[in-house]
């Protein structure tokens, strides 16, 4: 993978400045999804990564991990569970509590996302503060699953997130 063609995929990537909060720069990647070439590469860059972990299921956290991460599963051959926001799931659940950079949040996985001992790969499209990824990973242990790796589309550095879940295998293609 070329700095090039990282430097092309991150220019597709906008800034929303203060949103969803005053003072917060999101980082739309709506653009770069729109992109039939640039999110057939993305796909590729993140699959080939994703595939030398062997995962079984992919975990996509809601709700832009849904877009790639099912694309990567479909891509692996491999199942896609989705990580929801409480009360969108049926059947049992299990949830964690987690803070962002500017609130609290709860996501859930369905208490038979996947069997003991499931290979799973962890998909989100930010790694801002950490708290989603580790929430995620600890639900995902809490299942008898075992995280091989967590992958994001972009990291925000100056954030530290990668602090909270730097005993994990990860990768971030895209730097701020």
């Amino acid at each position: 993978m070329a700095v090039a063609d990282v430097e092309r995929l991150k220019s597709l990537i906008r800034d929303v400045p203060d949103w969803p909060e005053p003072g917060v720069v999101f980082k739309d990647i709506m653009p770069l999804l729109a992109n039939a070439e640039a999110l057939r590469e993305l796909i590729d860059i993140l699959g080939d990564w994703a595939a030398e972990r062997s995962p079984d299921i992919v975990v996509g956290a809601e709700a832009r991990g849904f877009f790639v991460g099912s694309a990567i599963a479909y891509k692996l051959g491999c199942g896609f569970v989705p990580a929801r926001r409480p009360g969108k799931l049926p059947l049992e659940t299990i949830s964690a509590e987690y803070a962002l950079e500017y609130g609290k949040n709860t996501l859930e996985l369905r208490a038979d996302a996947f069997g003991d001992g499931a290979r799973v790969l962890i998909h989100d499209d930010v790694l801002a503060t950490g708290g989603t990824a580790k929430a995620l990973a600890e639900l995902v242990e809490q299942l008898g699953g075992e995280v091989v790796g967590l992958q994001f589309i972009i990291e925000l550095d100056f954030l530290k997130g990668l602090e909270k879940i730097s005993d994990y295998d990860v990768f971030s293609l895209i730097h701020y």
